[in-house]
């Protein structure tokens, strides 16, 4: 049976801005940039996080996309409406300042939750990630 989770995608307004978002203010390293049958395979993935990738699929990538699909799938990534996740750190209230310093736009500063601190971001595509520091059990 299925064992782990390997590659989740999120789509991106446009693969080389995303690629230096992940890189530069994340800090996270490409795993895959390869040219395949047509489409840019680009996988990112947390330097200390080896077994998950994260692919940043292109908007107009794909054959199967027409004009109005394409408009219609950019205004939903505006939106904030197409991907989302949820990041860990050891230190939410730091990781936030030095992830506000580099850029990074934040639509929620560091709160206390019942399930640890968490503070709210978003790439340079619209996708938006919780930033979460768990609980101390």
């Amino acid at each position: 049976m299925i064992n782990a989770l390997s590659h989740a995608s999120i789509y991106v307004e446009d693969q080389d801005a995303a690629l230096e978002f992940y890189t530069k203010k994340l800090e996270f390293e490409v795993r895959m940039d390869a040219k395949m049958a047509g489409f840019r395979w680009l996988t990112v993935g947390p330097k200390d996080q080896k077994d998950v990738e994260i692919v940043l699929m292109s908007i107009t990538g794909g054959p199967l996309r027409d004009e109005e699909t394409i408009a219609q799938m950019k205004a939903l990534l505006a939106k904030g409406a197409l991907g989302a996740g949820v990041f860990r750190t050891a230190d939410c209230k730091a990781t936030y300042e030095t992830l506000k310093a580099r850029g990074v736009e934040f639509t929620s500063e560091p709160k206390e939750q019942p399930y640890g601190v968490e503070a709210v971001f978003k790439d340079n595509s619209g996708n938006w990630f919780s930033l979460t520091q768990p609980r101390s059990a």
